[in-house]
Parts: C-alpha cells; sequence; structure tokens
C-alpha cells in the first residue's frame, strides 16, 4: 500500500471521524426554516480536511478536555475518602459503630447525595450553556435557583432521617442496629443542607472552568477531616458523636470556602449578588432538575439492587462479599471516567451555547476516545493480575476464585463503563436528562435486572447470571445514547440552546435585575 505506513492508524481515524460527521449531517437534515438559518459562529474549528489538520484539533481539545477532567477527578476522590476515612475510624470504635456509620452512608447518605447531585446537574447544563453564550450574568441568577430548590429539597429528606429508626425497623433491620443508625442520621442532617450548598456552587464554578480551586478546597479539608477524626473519635472517644462533628464541619467548611470564593469577586458578572429573580420561573427549573436527579439516580439505584439481590443466591456472604468487591473496582475505575463525565459536560454546554457545534461534536469525540481508552488500560491490568488482586480483598479462598473467575466479565464493565459517563455528560451538557431518563427505566430496569435475575436462578449462573444482566442494560444504555448522538444535528442543538436561554432569562434584552 503506497504512503506512510505509521500514519495509517491517524488516517484511519480521521477518516472516521469525517464519515462520522458526513453520516450526521446527512441524516439529521430538517426543513425548520429557524434550524436552517442557523449559522455557526466563525471562531468554531473549521472542517478537518486531513491528518494535519485532525491532529492539531484533537491535540488541542484534548488539552482543553483534561485541564477539567484532571482536577474535577481528584476532586471526587478527595471528597469520596471523607466518607471512608470516617468508616475506617468507625471500625476502630465497634461493630455497631460501623454498621450504624455504614447504613446512614451508603444508604440514606448516598441516597440523598445522589438525588441532590442530580439534582443540581441541571446546572451543568443552563449554566455551562449561558456561559459559552456570553450570558455571565444570569450564572449566578441560576445557582440562586438551584440552590432554593435543593434546601427545599433538603427539607423533605430531613424527615427520613428523623424517621430513619422506625424505617429501618420496618424493613427488619434488628432494634440494635436501627436504634444506633437512627440517632446517628439525626446527628448527620446538617450534612443534608450543606449538599444543598455545595452543588449548586460547584456546577456554578465547572461552568466557569473554575474547578481547580474547588480541588485545592477538596484537598484541604481532606487533611484536616483525617486529624480532627482522629483525634475526636479516637484519641478523645467522642465516637460517633465526633465522627457525626467532623464530617458536618467538613462538607460545610467545602460550602463556605466555595462560598467566600464566590463572594470575594472572582467570578466577575457571573456573581453580581443575591437577585429576586432567582424566585422567578422555578416550576421550570424544578422540572429540569427532577429530570438530571431521576437520570443519574436510575444509574446508581441500578448497582444497589443488583448487589441486593446477590443477597438472595445460595451462600449469599460468598455472593455479596464478590459483587461488593467487583463493585468496589468498577466504583474506582467509574470515578475516573466521572472526571470526564464533568469535563465534557462543560465543554458540550460552553461551545453548544458559544454557537460551535463542530467543536462540540469534536469534544464528544475526543472524549469517547478517551474514555474507551481508559477503560481498555484498567481491563488488561486487572486481566494480567487475575489471579493476585483478588487476595488484595479477602483472604476466602471461595470469594477469591469467584472474583478471579469474574474478572473477564469485570473487564468488560471496566470498558463500558468508562465510555457510558462520558455520553451521560454529553445528555446532561445537551440538556437530554428527561429522554434519558426514560432510556434509563427501560435498559437497566426492564432489561438489565429481569435478565440478570432470570441468568441468576432460572439458568443456575448464580453471580455470573446478575453480572450479564448488569452488563447487557449497560451496553444497550450506551448504545442508545450514541444512536441518540448519532441523530443528533448539533446546528439545531445551538439553535435550541440560543431560544432555552431566552426563554429562561438570559435574553440581554431583559432589563436590569431588580435587586
Amino acid at each position: 500500500m503506497a504512503g506512510n505506513p505509521s500514519k495509517l492508524p491517524i488516517l484511519c481515524l480521521c477518516n472516521y471521524y469525517e464519515f462520522i460527521c458526513t453520516i450526521l449531517t446527512i441524516a439529521t437534515t430538517t426543513n425548520s426554516s429557524f434550524f436552517a438559518t442557523f449559522k455557526a459562529d466563525s471562531n468554531d474549528i473549521p472542517q478537518i480536511t486531513g491528518v494535519r489538520d485532525f491532529f492539531r484539533e484533537f491535540y488541542s481539545e484534548f488539552k482543553k478536555l483534561w485541564y477539567l477532567a484532571g482536577p474535577a477527578i481528584f476532586t471526587s476522590i478527595c471528597q469520596y475518602f471523607l466518607g471512608g476515612i470516617t468508616q475506617l475510624f468507625c471500625g476502630h470504635i465497634s461493630t455497631i459503630a460501623q454498621a450504624a456509620f455504614s447504613i446512614e452512608d451508603y444508604v440514606l447518605g448516598l441516597f440523598s447525595y445522589g438525588a441532590m447531585q442530580g439534582m443540581g446537574s441541571a446546572l451543568e447544563t443552563l449554566c455551562g450553556q449561558a456561559y459559552g453564550a456570553g450570558q455571565i450574568d444570569m450564572l449566578g441568577v441560576y445557582m440562586q435557583r438551584s440552590m432554593v430548590i435543593l434546601h427545599m429539597t433538603a427539607l423533605i429528606f430531613m424527615f427520613v432521617y428523623i424517621f430513619a429508626e422506625q424505617i429501618l425497623s420496618l424493613i427488619g433491620q434488628s432494634p440494635e442496629i436501627s436504634k444506633a443508625t437512627g440517632k446517628f442520621s439525626i446527628w448527620m442532617i446538617p450534612q443534608l443542607f450543606a449538599f444543598a450548598g455545595i452543588f449548586p456552587v460547584s456546577k456554578f464554578l465547572q461552568a466557569q472552568s473554575k474547578i481547580m480551586v474547588m480541588t485545592v478546597i477538596s484537598a484541604v479539608v481532606l487533611v484536616l477531616h483525617t486529624l480532627f477524626s482522629w483525634l475526636l473519635m479516637l484519641k478523645l472517644g467522642w465516637g460517633l458523636v465526633g465522627a457525626a462533628v467532623v464530617l458536618n464541619a467538613s462538607w460545610w467548611v467545602i460550602e463556605i470556602s466555595q462560598f467566600l470564593y464566590v463572594f470575594s469577586g472572582t467570578c466577575g458578572r457571573a456573581w453580581s449578588g443575591f437577585s429576586r429573580r432567582a424566585f422567578q420561573n422555578l416550576w421550570a427549573f424544578v422540572r429540569l432538575s427532577l429530570a438530571s436527579a431521576l437520570m443519574l439516580c436510575l444509574e446508581m439505584w441500578y448497582f444497589m439492587v443488583l448487589i441486593i439481590f446477590a443477597g438472595y443466591l445460595d451462600n449469599p456472604k460468598v455472593s455479596v462479599d464478590v459483587i461488593s468487591i467487583c463493585m468496589n473496582i468498577l466504583g474506582w475505575a467509574v470515578m475516573v471516567s466521572m472526571g470526564l463525565n464533568t469535563a465534557i459536560s462543560v465543554r458540550v454546554s460552553n461551545e453548544l451555547g458559544a454557537g460551535h457545534p463542530r467543536s462540540a461534536q469534536f469534544s464528544l469525540f475526543v472524549a469517547v476516545i478517551s474514555g474507551f481508552l481508559m477503560g481498555l488500560v484498567f481491563s488488561l491490568i486487572l486481566i494480567f493480575t487475575r489471579d493476585h488482586y483478588p487476595s488484595l480483598f479477602s483472604k476466602d479462598k471461595q470469594v477469591r476464585d469467584l472474583v478471579t473467575a469474574l474478572t473477564p466479565l469485570l473487564a468488560i464493565s471496566l470498558t463500558t463503563d468508562s465510555i457510558q459517563p462520558v455520553l451521560s455528560g454529553v445528555a446532561v451538557g445537551a440538556g437530554w436528562q428527561s429522554v434519558v431518563a426514560y432510556v434509563n427505566i427501560a435498559c437497566y430496569y426492564i432489561l438489565g435486572i429481569p435478565l440478570g435475575l432470570i441468568l441468576a436462578y432460572k439458568f443456575d449462573m448464580g453471580i455470573k447470571g446478575i453480572w450479564w444482566g448488569m452488563i447487557s442494560g449497560t451496553v444497550v444504555q450506551t448504545c442508545v445514547i450514541f444512536w441518540m448522538i448519532y441523530k443528533t444535528n448539533w446546528n439545531n442543538e445551538a439553535s435550541i440552546v440560543e431560544e432555552r436561554i431566552r426563554r429562561w432569562g438570559g435574553d440581554t434584552d431583559t432589563g436590569p435585575d431588580p435587586q
């Protein structure tokens, strides 16, 4: 074959990208006069016509993407460790203390965290698109609207915390654990209201690519959290009271620090003070927030449900241990992918808001390639170490052997689940939360879980059957979102963003802000 063989992989990648772009344009041509008259901004990336153009744009977008993704990943890890450190010290207090913390943190805490994080992700769509469109003054208004809604949500969730003991007793939890968890849950109510402030401010800062300050705050808080957890829980003997004090304080320090950064004037026009406009158009904001929460929670609860069903298999202790180990490994990989989720959400929303459909499209392409390569590396590491890594998690030979046998399926999950968060980030950036929520219901709860149960119980595949069901739901969901992206006309999406910003109060002709 003529030509330089070393350039063939890049040529293939470049031609593949051009092919996808052509298909997207042809497949989604519309007769709408509004969409047909949309013109991409002159600062949009030019059409890619060769290998050099492709490599230049890929490198440029890769740097932009990882400038956001790197700090986002580190921030997620630091905040994840806040609960992990507390649980570690609870294990040195007593078994009942560890059980109480685990149920509060992994059931009540995860439920409220996921729901409020999901509701806060509505800001990724609105703030990101408004920032890209130059409607900087709307970012502060959007953030305040989200804070109003999340604080109302925290008030509702507060009653779940107050009556946690009765709820746990009702579902059959032991009286001792129910009482301890119920008391600890009441102590953790301040954390709920910290979440209500942290998530909106975080999305507000992310939309402006101000992620490094969040990383620094989270890292400093993690160090202080570790020190004071040891001091109050073990050295001073405060036990669970100390755990509640330090964990609440850590989240509140994050919230207050982020607020001080915003109030310091570093965000320019994005923050011009509190506004009565925050209370306008609340119902539309609630709908988008609920759709965002439903989209995220359906994904999180999917994995929780599978762990519950593993407890009904023969030898449930081994089954739950195995699936928990695999979920733990998968969780760490997904945490890295969530950094890409944040980055691609910001990039797509910013570029669509700025009227750069080709840039949004190319950003998606770079993110998917990055996610796939990360997942592939994680999978290969697991496969090559499958006879060794299970011993890090368990001394039980039966558990280790089953984890080793499950490694090929875990490797598949690592690859697919490294791409799926990227696509979810695109959905958030483009404002498709409602549609993706329906997709999640169909793929996870109508296909994945029933298929896993049939394979596990009807065909006696046990834990492998449950895992195959999970993979099937995730793969189908990924393919459906790929199809949605394939059918997307990015010029149309940029036009929709213009209309959305006007409808939500971002038109520059709206007049002065009533203070």
